[in-house]
């Protein structure tokens, strides 16, 4: 059998002391959404760049491809 859901759920610590929390620990709570410089799409949380995870991952593999076209003898 399945537990009935009480509805809302209530709130074990307050919202101030989980901001503190946050600030000690260096959690930074991401506030508005920034956009992709390329494709406009939400960016990628943990992206040093202003990339969206899709094209952040473009950027990765298009690293390895000039990596071994260089590297690879003519």
């Amino acid at each position: 059998m399945k537990r009935k859901t009480t509805g809302i759920p209530e709130k074990v610590v307050a919202d101030e002391i989980l901001e503190s929390a946050h600030r000690a620990a260096g959690v930074v709570t991401q506030k508005r959404k920034a956009k992709c410089e390329v494709c406009s799409a939400d960016v990628a949380p943990n992206s040093a760049e202003a990339l969206c995870w899709v094209c952040r991952r473009l950027k990765i593999s298009a690293w390895r491809d000039s990596d071994l076209q260089a590297a690879a003898p003519e």
